[in-house]
Formats: structure tokens, C-alpha cells, sequence
């Protein structure tokens, strides 16, 4: 699978749009986590722990984009985006979307 931001593949042309694909997922922050975290805000610093939360995150909705897009036939996906959102307090989504293309 082809994975681009761009709304092409350099040397490649797109023969089919197969329309937006999409994955997320919705991660819950934990007590323990935001412990260590507070005292990191006090001394300051990166928050590791939730460094490799959303970077896992990122990849899950990433996995699940690609996963969509290959039930449809795609073996390509242009434009892709990821965004983020607060769905409570303690819990964010990660959202991946793109189009999923055919190309040759």
C-alpha cells in the first residue's frame, strides 16, 4: 500500500477514486501516567510516556485507514490527514483519513 499526503503518487497514475478511508482510535489517559506527568510539568521536559501513546495511536488509526482502504480495493492512499480531538477530559481521538485510489 502507497501512503502519501500529496494528492498524487509521483510517477504513478490514478486510474480509480474509491472515496475516503477512514480509521481512528480513542485513547483513555492513565492515572499512573498523569502522576509522572504533572511532576514533568513541574520540572519540565517531554512526557515519554504519552509521547509513545499517541505516536502508538497515530499507528493504530493509520492500520485501521490502510485496512479500510484495502477491503475496497485501493492500493493506494492520497491526501492523507490525521487530527486530533478531545472526547473527554482524559481521553483523545485519533482520527486518519484519506482517499483510496488505484494506481498504476
Amino acid at each position: 500500500m502507497i501512503l502519501v499526503t500529496t494528492d498524487f503518487v509521483q510517477g504513478k497514475e490514478i486510474k480509480k477514486m474509491l472515496g475516503l478511508v477512514r480509521g481512528n482510535t480513542i485513547r483513555a489517559r492513565h492515572i499512573g501516567r498523569d502522576i509522572k506527568a504533572g511532576l514533568k510539568g513541574i520540572v519540565g521536559g517531554e512526557i515519554t510516556d504519552y509521547t509513545k501513546m499517541m505516536a502508538e495511536s497515530r499507528e493504530q488509526a493509520l492500520d485501521r485507514m490502510v485496512e479500510e482502504a484495502e477491503q475496497l480495493g485501493a492500493n493506494a492512499i492520497i491526501n492523507i490527514r490525521l487530527t486530533t480531538s478531545m472526547i473527554m477530559q482524559s481521553a483523545a481521538e485519533i482520527l486518519a483519513f484519506g482517499t483510496g485510489v488505484i494506481v498504476e
